[in-house]
C-alpha cells in the first residue's frame, strides 16, 4: 500500500486508545477482564518519507469502561475504585511515551518499531498499524508488564490477579489534511 506523505496529529477526538486486561490466578473466576480507556493522550503519525510515530499518554487518565466475566457485574463505584487503584498502585502517575525507530509501509498499512517508556523503563516494541484507503486505522500491541519492571496487580493473597500480558489497542480515523 502506498501512503501519501502527510503528518497527522492524533488524540481522543480522532481515535480511541484502550487497554485490555485479563484475569488470572486460582480465584480468577471471581475477577473481571477489563476494558480501560486512556482519556488523555496525543500522538503524531508522519507517513511517507521520514515516517515516524510518537505518542504520550497521561497515566492518570485511565478509566475502566467495563468488566466482563466474574461472579458479579461491576458497578460504577467498582469501576471507579479499580481506576483509582490503577492510578495509585500500578501506574503511580508515571510516564507513558512511545517513539518510533522505524515506520515502514506494508500491504495493509505500516509496521512500527520503536521504544516504549513505561514508568521509567525503556524497552523495544513492534506492532502493525493497519491503515485503510478511507483513513481508518487500527493497531494492537501486547505488553508484558514484568518486562517493564511492573508487578501485575493481585488481590486475595495473590489468588486473583491481572495477567502479566495486557493488550493496548488504537482504533480511529486520520484527520482530514
Amino acid at each position: 500500500m502506498s501512503l501519501p506523505a502527510t503528518t497527522h496529529p492524533l488524540g481522543p477526538n480522532d481515535a480511541r486508545l484502550t487497554v485490555h486486561t485479563r484475569k488470572a490466578g486460582a480465584a480468577a473466576v471471581a475477577g473481571h477482564n477489563l476494558l480501560i480507556e486512556v482519556g488523555s493522550w496525543s500522538a503524531t503519525l508522519t507517513l511517507g518519507d521520514g515516517a515516524a510515530l510518537t505518542l504520550t499518554a497521561d497515566s492518570r487518565s485511565l478509566k475502566v469502561l467495563e468488566g466482563t466475566g466474574g461472579i458479579q457485574s461491576l458497578g460504577d463505584d467498582d469501576m471507579a475504585n479499580i481506576s483509582q487503584t490503577i492510578d495509585d498502585e500500578v501506574l503511580k502517575g508515571g510516564a507513558i511515551e512511545f517513539r518510533s525507530d522505524s515506520v515502514e509501509a506494508t500491504p495493509g498499512g505500516v509496521a512500527v518499531r520503536g521504544e516504549l517508556n513505561l514508568l521509567g523503563s525503556r524497552k523495544p516494541i513492534t506492532f502493525e498499524l493497519n491503515v485503510a484507503e478511507d483513513g481508518r486505522f487500527s493497531g494492537e500491541a501486547t505488553i508484558k508488564q514484568s518486562d517493564w519492571g511492573m508487578k501485575p496487580y493481585s488481590a486475595l493473597f495473590g489468588t486473583l490477579k491481572v495477567a502479566d500480558e495486557v493488550s493496548v489497542a488504537i482504533d480511529g480515523r486520520l484527520p482530514s489534511s
